[in-house]
């Protein structure tokens, strides 16, 4: 059984807390990955930048960063794998759906899913749409097409 953890930076939990949840458990099945505790950490622009610059020396913001954990635990006689953290900024969440002409709710599943990927090993070189961890991101996207976060209608807030 997997578990996931959400978590904000610098304000409440979002409302769709519980759907970022589901879309996660539903992502790890698709992957086919089991006993994972996985951690989504919500923050602002200000807070990414921090950590981008720290851990990456790029003085900037960005959507989504993972941190690559990948530990082993024992937990009461089972074995758990701890992947790391996904952290993503609602504020350039926001601005790349108006950039990308896509719903608010489309970019939220984009970004989950590559910071997921980046904690299954998965890394690319470029953005371009011949890396095959985008193309599987982007099918990815399309098998959860159904699954929304934000509720119909609902914005970032």
């Amino acid at each position: 059984m997997n578990r996931v953890e959400v978590q904000a930076e610098g304000g409440p939990l979002p409302p769709w807390t519980d759907a970022v949840k589901r879309f996660m458990l539903t992502l790890l099945d698709q992957l086919q990955r089991d006993n994972w505790d996985l951690s989504v950490l919500f923050c602002g622009d200000a807070y990414i930048r921090s950590l981008n610059e720290r851990f990456r020396q790029q003085d900037e913001a960005t959507d989504v960063l993972s941190f690559a954990l990948g530990e082993t635990i024992a937990e009461a006689g089972e074995s758990r794998y701890l992947p790391g953290d996904i952290i993503i900024s609602l504020e350039t969440l926001a601005e790349n759906a108006r950039y990308f002409k896509v719903s608010e709710d489309e970019e939220l599943r984009r970004l989950l899913i590559h910071g997921m990927l980046h904690l299954d090993g998965w890394d690319h070189g470029t953005n371009g749409a011949h890396e095959p961890m985008l193309q599987l991101q982007e099918r990815l996207l399309t098998t959860l097409g159904g699954e929304r976060i934000l509720p119909r209608g609902a914005g970032l807030p």
